[in-house]
């Protein structure tokens, strides 16, 4: 357990850029996944923008934790 416990690798900073970056790149995607899907473009970007919202929360808290994880380094 001592592992999550030592300081990250990467500063807050970072973590949030890089998560804000690829919920974008993600919001992009989804978008066009969801259109193809429902062919309306307002459709598509509520699906889109809720499920970012969402998902840019749960990726931040993801990525802190594996931060402070040794394995594999």
């Amino acid at each position: 357990m001592d592992t999550l416990r030592r300081r990250p690798h990467q500063r807050l900073s970072r973590a949030v850029v890089k998560t804000v970056g690829y919920r974008l790149f993600m919001l992009v995607i989804t978008v066009a996944v969801a259109f193809f899907v429902v062919g309306n473009v307002v459709e598509a970007l509520s699906i889109g923008f809720v499920a970012n919202v969402l998902k840019t929360g749960t990726y931040f808290a993801y990525e802190r934790v594996w931060d402070r994880i040794e394995w594999g380094i």
